[in-house]
C-alpha cells in the first residue's frame, strides 16, 4: 500500500516535470527575452522618472506627445518592409541580407512620404505650441534611428537570438535613461536642450546596435522578391500606422483639446500604463513567432480565453501595486509625477484591456491577415477618436476623465475582440 501510495503521490510531479522538460527550450527563450524586458522595464522608469521630474509639466507633455507622432510616423518608414524582414529571419534567415538591402531600398522610398506626413502632423498639432526644429529632432529620433535600431532587435528576435536581442533591449533603454539623467545634470532645462540629448543618444544606440549585434550577411538586391512582398507590407505598414494610431493618438487629441497641462498629466498617467505592457509584449512576441509555424495553434476558446484571463490580470496587479506604493508616497518617482499619483488608481482596468487590444492585433499578424487587422485597427482608431472627445467633453475635471477611461477601453476591447476571433474563423494566409 505504502508504494502504491507513493507512486500515486509521485504521478504528479513526474508529470509536471515532462512537461517542464518538453519545454526546456520554450521556457529558456522565454526567460532570455523576458530578462530584457525586465531591464527595460527598470531603465525604463528611470528614464521617465528623471526626464518627468526635469523638464516642466507642459513641457513633457509636449515631448511625450511629439514623441507618440514619432512613434505613428516611424511606421511608414519603408513602408512596413520591415514585416518581410522580420518573417524572413524567423523562417529564412539565409536570405536577411537580401532583405536587409530591400529595407534599405524602401526606406529611402519612404522618406518624402514621411517627410510630408511629419509635416502636416506638425501643422495640425503643434504649430504654435513647439518650435518646428524642436519638432524635427523628435521625429528623426524616433522613425530614423530609433525604429531602425528597433529593427535589429527585430532581427534577432526572429533568429532565436533572445539573448542577444534582450541585451540590446536593455542597452538601448539604459542609452535613454544615461541621457534623461545626463540633461537632469544639465545647467539647462529647456525642451530644446533635451531634444539634443535625445537625438544624440538614439544616434549612438543605434550605431553600436548595427555594429555589434546585426547578422553579418552580404547586401543582395533582389527586386523581384521585394516585389511579391510589397501588397503584404503596405498592408502591415497601414495596419501598423493605425495600430499606432489607436495607441497615441489620444495624447494628440489632449493635447489639442486640454491644452498641454493635461496633456502632461495624461502622459504620465499613460506612460506608468505603458510600463505594464513591457512584460506582455515579450510573451506576444513569442506567441507570434510560434503562430507563423503553426497558424491554427489557438482553435480552443479555452486557451484563447485562459491568455487573455492572465494578460489581463498580470496587466491589473502591475498597475494596482504601483498605485499603491504611490498612494503612500506620492513622491516616490519625484515631484512631478507626484501631482498625478492621485490619478493612476483611477485608470485601474485600462492597462488591461490595452495590452489585451496590442495582444489580439498581433495575432491577425502571426496568421498573415495583414489587410483584415488593417481595417480592424482602422476601425478601432475612429472608435477610439469618437470616445475619447466624448469623455473628455463631458468630464467635469481630469480625475473624472481618468476614471471615464475605464468604459472606453472596455468598449474599444469588445470590438476588438469581436472583429478580431471572427476573422480567426477564416483560413491563414500564407506570407
Amino acid at each position: 500500500m505504502t508504494q502504491a501510495n507513493d507512486i500515486r503521490q509521485r504521478r504528479p510531479f513526474a508529470r509536471l516535470g515532462a512537461f517542464l522538460s518538453e519545454r526546456h527550450g520554450l521556457l529558456r527563450d522565454y526567460f532570455a527575452a523576458i530578462s530584457g524586458a525586465g531591464g527595460r522595464l527598470v531603465f525604463s522608469l528611470l528614464y521617465f522618472v528623471a526626464l518627468a521630474n526635469t523638464l516642466s509639466l507642459a513641457d513633457f507633455g509636449l515631448f511625450a506627445t511629439a514623441s507618440a507622432a514619432g512613434v505613428m510616423l516611424s511606421r511608414i518608414l519603408a513602408f512596413g518592409f520591415i514585416s518581410a524582414l522580420y518573417r524572413t529571419a524567423t523562417i529564412r534567415p539565409n536570405l536577411i541580407g537580401t532583405f536587409t538591402a530591400g529595407f534599405v531600398l524602401m526606406g529611402a522610398l519612404s522618406l518624402p512620404v514621411l517627410a510630408a506626413a511629419s509635416w502636416l502632423t506638425y501643422l495640425l498639432f503643434f504649430a504654435g505650441q513647439m518650435a518646428l526644429s524642436i519638432f524635427a529632432v523628435v521625429i528623426v529620433a524616433e522613425a530614423l534611428l530609433w525604429r531602425p535600431f528597433e529593427v535589429v532587435i527585430i532581427v534577432n528576435n526572429g533568429q532565436n537570438r533572445f539573448g542577444r536581442a534582450a541585451s540590446l533591449t536593455i542597452f538601448g533603454t539604459v542609452m535613454r535613461a544615461v541621457g534623461a539623467v545626463a540633461f537632469a545634470l544639465w545647467p539647462t532645462d529647456s525642451l530644446a536642450a533635451w531634444s539634443g540629448f535625445y537625438i544624440a543618444v538614439n544616434a549612438i544606440a543605434l550605431i553600436v546596435a548595427v555594429a555589434l549585434f546585426y547578422p553579418r550577411q552580404r547586401l543582395r538586391f533582389r527586386p523581384l522578391l521585394y516585389w511579391r512582398r510589397l501588397a503584404d507590407s503596405l498592408y502591415v505598414a497601414g495596419a501598423e500606422i493605425l495600430f499606432y494610431l489607436q495607441m497615441e493618438f489620444d495624447k494628440l487629441l489632449v493635447l489639442a483639446i486640454g491644452g498641454p497641462q493635461l496633456a502632461g498629466l495624461y502622459a504620465i498617467v499613460m506612460r506608468l500604463v505603458d510600463l505594464t505592457a513591457i512584460p506582455i509584449r515579450t510573451f506576444s512576441m513569442m506567441l507570434v513567432q510560434r503562430m507563423m509555424r503553426a497558424p491554427d495553434m489557438l482553435r480552443s476558446w479555452r486557451a484563447r480565453g485562459g491568455i487573455e484571463a492572465g494578460i489581463f490580470a498580470i496587466s491589473t496587479g502591475a498597475l494596482l501595486s504601483l498605485a499603491v506604493v504611490l498612494h503612500y508616497f506620492p513622491a516616490a518617482l519625484g515631484r512631478t509625477v507626484a501631482d498625478a499619483a492621485p490619478l493612476v488608481a483611477l485608470a485601474v482596468c485600462v492597462p488591461g484591456l490595452r495590452n489585451l487590444i496590442e495582444y489580439q492585433a498581433e495575432l491577425l499578424f502571426a496568421r498573415g491577415q495583414t489587410l483584415v487587422r488593417a481595417l480592424n485597427l482602422a476601425l478601432l482608431a475612429g472608435a477610439k477618436a469618437v470616445l475619447l472627445i466624448f469623455v473628455m467633453m463631458n468630464s467635469l475635471d481630469t480625475a473624472a476623465f481618468i476614471w471615464s477611461l475605464n468604459a472606453m477601453f472596455a468598449a474599444l476591447y469588445l470590438v476588438s475582440a469581436l472583429l478580431t476571433y471572427s476573422a480567426l474563423r477564416m483560413p491563414a494566409k500564407p506570407v
